[in-house]
C-alpha cells in the first residue's frame, strides 16, 4: 500500500515538474513539448510567454488534439488569427462546428475545395464548405468555375450545371463526380438550350442513358435530329407516352407522329 502511495507521489511530482517546464520552457524546448500526448500539458502550453504561431501551427497538425484544447487555441488567438492558423484550425478533424463555420467565409475557393476532400472531414464541415463554394458562385469567374467542374464534390458540380453556359456544361459532363440525377434536373429545367441538350446528347457517358434519353426528348428545345436517330431505337409504347407528353412543341409532335404512321 505505501509502494502505491509513493508511486502515486512520484508521478504527482513529474506531473507538476511537468507542467512548470510547459509554462516556463524557451521556444527551443516548446517544439519537443507540443509532442506531449497529456492534454493538460497542452494546455499549459498555450499559457507560455515564448509560444509563437510556429508552435501553434505544428500542434494543430496532431490530429488527436481534445475540443477543449482547440477552443482555447481559437479564443485565445481569435482577434489576431493569420490565414495560415484559419486553415490550420480548419483542417484538424477536432475543431468544433460552429468555429469551423465561423472561419468558413475567410478561406480562398481553392481551399475551400480541399477542405472537402480532406481525410477524416465531418460530414457536416464538408456540407458547410460546399454552402460556402455555392454562396460565392454568383461572383466566381468562368474560368474558376471551370476549374472547379473538375476538382469539386458533386453537390458543388450540380449546383454549376444548372448556370447553363456552354463551355461550364461540358466540363461538369466530363466531371467524374456528376451524378446522373442532377443531369436528369438539368434536362427538366428551363436553363437548358438546344446547344446544351445537344451537349448532353452527344456526350459518351450520359447519351446511353435510357431516362435521359426520354427527358432530353421531353424538352421542347431539343433539336429534331435527336428525334431522327433515336425514335428508331424506342419501343412503340414509349413512342405512344412520349407523344402524349404535352411539352413537345409542333415539329417535335409531328415528327414523333410521322414515325409512329411508318410503324404502322
Amino acid at each position: 500500500m505505501d509502494g502505491m502511495v509513493g508511486e502515486h507521489q512520484n508521478l504527482s511530482v513529474i506531473q507538476a515538474q511537468k507542467l512548470r517546464e510547459a509554462l516556463t520552457a524557451g521556444a527551443e524546448e516548446l517544439h519537443q513539448l507540443i509532442l506531449d500526448p497529456q492534454p493538460e500539458i497542452l494546455l499549459a502550453l498555450l499559457k507560455n510567454p515564448q509560444l509563437n504561431e510556429d508552435h501553434l501551427l505544428a500542434l494543430l497538425k496532431r490530429r488527436d488534439l481534445p475540443e477543449a484544447l482547440l477552443k482555447t487555441v481559437y479564443q485565445r488567438r481569435s482577434s489576431q488569427l493569420s490565414h495560415q492558423m484559419v486553415l490550420a484550425l480548419v483542417k484538424n478533424p477536432g475543431t468544433p462546428g460552429t468555429i469551423v463555420s465561423h472561419l468558413l467565409p475567410l478561406l480562398r475557393l481553392f481551399e475551400l475545395v480541399n477542405i472537402c476532400f480532406l481525410p477524416g472531414v465531418t460530414p457536416d464541415q464538408r456540407l458547410a464548405a460546399e454552402r460556402q463554394i455555392i454562396r460565392r458562385l454568383p461572383t466566381t469567374p468562368l474560368g474558376n468555375k471551370i476549374t472547379l467542374a473538375r476538382r469539386a464534390t458533386s453537390v458543388v458540380v450540380a449546383e454549376l450545371l444548372k448556370d447553363a453556359e456552354s463551355q461550364l456544361v461540358e466540363a461538369c459532363l466530363n466531371s467524374p463526380r456528376l451524378k446522373e440525377a442532377a443531369v436528369f434536373q438539368f434536362l427538366n429545367s428551363s436553363r437548358c438550350s438546344a446547344e446544351t441538350i445537344s451537349q448532353v446528347a452527344r456526350h459518351s457517358r450520359w447519351q446511353q442513358r435510357p431516362n435521359l434519353r426520354l427527358a432530353i426528348l421531353k424538352n421542347r428545345q431539343t433539336p429534331p435530329i435527336w428525334f431522327t436517330l433515336w425514335l428508331p431505337k424506342l419501343t412503340t409504347t414509349v413512342i405512344r407516352q412520349l407523344l402524349s407528353s404535352r411539352r413537345l412543341n409542333p415539329i417535335q409532335k409531328k415528327l414523333v407522329t410521322d414515325h409512329l404512321q411508318q410503324r404502322g
